[in-house]
């Protein structure tokens, strides 16, 4: 054999492994330098280990050794990711308005305004510039609430499910709390209205059947249950909807039957509407208003949903059920933060000068026009036959989602793009930066720009 031919030989996996240069080695070249200015020493020497491990992997399955040139590459592209702000911005065209794994509600323009002034320096979070004394977190809020929803006081935690922990603690510890077996639900991330009542030491006391309940049910638990019923719970469906043969108990008949026996009301309304769904041709939402004009004791419902705010549970009603609220130690461990309380409160003031529909990017998509959507849609469209898609505009329907008015759909106009691999398609664009997320019906690709905020950013991820 010549020595070209030994020279051509393919070398040993022992022989590519020597090959692969030392962590020392790579953090020496002149291209590492920038990588440890801009990221640091260790997460540089961590990601270049991590590259070396990854080519070791390769070799160990058959394949070559990469160059040093190529290992740095992969280190930089590990450090780009390990560093990305996260949650990512990501442009939602599944026409889904409150996506809840997309980060729920957007915010308004006031809102996010709000947070970065609040972020950027020291605020009055917990003082009273008037006294000059230590004031309290939720004054300013609270008063927003209070006029906004026409209750007696008021008070913010970190969500939902924290509001209906909280107010079941301070009302009904180690007593009986009464709820129809048809509000027994669970709703996203395995949130189950049985377990919260659980941890809250409340027990719970089934009145009914899955199906119907009446007015009889609650009257007989009342005067039969073994323990002191201390609150009637009434829990939102939220985001399911049992039709046919069913019977419910409404709110203002619970507050009389609760006032019959001195027993409060406990109003978990979920994604807690300040406007009127029905105005735009959707059932009926049950409104945080109505609760408190049929005199629940609390209402509890989210501020990211129908809303339109930032995470956070509100707790609503009567001054002295929400003060017991406040004094219990949950209290602490569940308080709302102050960007989302900046947030909250620049949201809240949409609501009480009347300009939601037009500030709260929720109610702008809610009420957004088939037309108005359609004349984005042509737009998009046409951009995207010019560059050598093949698309047309289509009728679809658009979900409110988030767990609110299940079922319930809003008339929309769809961008259908015809490609090869329709999968493969939106694999490449969640990849994108920003990333794109749309959905597949009938081997196309569709876009539903109700819930796009930016169009021409949309246009940039598809065609550049």
């Amino acid at each position: 054999m010549s020595a070209n031919d030994r020279s051509e030989k393919p070398a040993s996996g022992d022989a590519l492994f020597r090959r692969l240069p030392s962590v020392d080695k790579l953090l020496a070249r002149s291209e590492t330098a920038a990588l440890i200015e801009r990221h640091g020493r260790a997460p540089t020497t961590d990601a270049i280990r991590a590259a070396i491990d990854a080519a070791r992997s390769v070799i160990k399955n058959g394949g070559g050794a990469p160059d040093e040139p190529a290992l740095i590459d992969q280190a930089s592209s590990l450090l780009r990711e390990w560093t990305r702000p996260r949650p990512r911005p990501v442009i939602n065209a599944t026409g889904v308005i409150i996506h809840t794994n997309l980060g729920r509600a957007p915010l308004s323009k006031a809102a996010w305004e709000a947070v970065e002034a609040a972020a950027a320096g020291y605020s009055d979070l917990e003082y009273d510039l008037v006294s000059g004394e230590r004031g309290q977190r939720m004054a300013a809020v609270e008063d927003l609430i209070c006029r906004v929803t026409g209750a007696q006081a008021a008070l913010a935690v970190n969500n939902n499910a924290g509001a209906v922990l909280l107010a079941l603690s301070a009302i009904a510890r180690d007593k009986g709390v009464l709820i129809s077996r048809g509000q027994l639900v669970e709703i996203g991330g395995g949130f189950r209205v049985p377990d919260v009542m659980a941890q809250s030491g409340a027990r719970l006391i089934e009145v009914g059947t899955t199906n119907r309940t009446h007015r009889r049910d609650y009257e007989l638990a009342l005067v039969t249950a073994s323990i002191e019923v201390a609150a009637i719970l009434r829990a939102h469906s939220s985001n399911f909807r049992t039709i046919g043969f069913t019977a419910e108990v409404p709110l203002k008949e619970l507050v009389e039957i609760g006032d019959w026996k001195g027993t409060p009301v406990i109003d978990d309304l979920g994604s807690g509407s300040l406007l009127d769904t029905e105005k735009y041709g959707l059932m009926h939402e049950p409104m945080v208003q109505e609760s408190i004009e049929a005199g629940a004791a609390l209402a509890c419902f989210s501020g990211d949903k129908l809303l339109g705010g930032p995470q956070a549970g509100l707790i609503v009603g009567k001054r002295e059920f929400v003060e017991r609220c406040k004094k219990h130690p949950l209290a602490r461990a569940l308080r709302i933060d102050k960007l989302d309380l900046a947030a909250l409160s620049a949201t809240l003031t949409h609501y009480l000068k009347g300009e939601a529909e037009r500030e709260v990017p929720v109610w702008q998509m809610i009420s957004m026009s088939v037309g108005e959507v359609d004349r984005r849609a042509q737009w998009l469209s046409e951009s995207l036959r010019q560059a050598g898609y093949q698309a047309e505009v289509i009728s679809g329907q658009s979900t409110v989602g988030g767990g609110s008015l299940p079922g319930e759909t809003l008339p929309t106009r769809l961008v259908a793009l015809t490609v090869d691999s329709p999968d493969a398609f939106l694999a490449r664009l969640r990849a994108g930066d920003p990333p794109v997320v749309a959905r597949i019906e009938a081997d196309q690709v569709l876009f539903d720009l109700r819930a796009v905020l930016d169009d021409e950013a949309l246009k940039r991820a598809l065609v550049g």
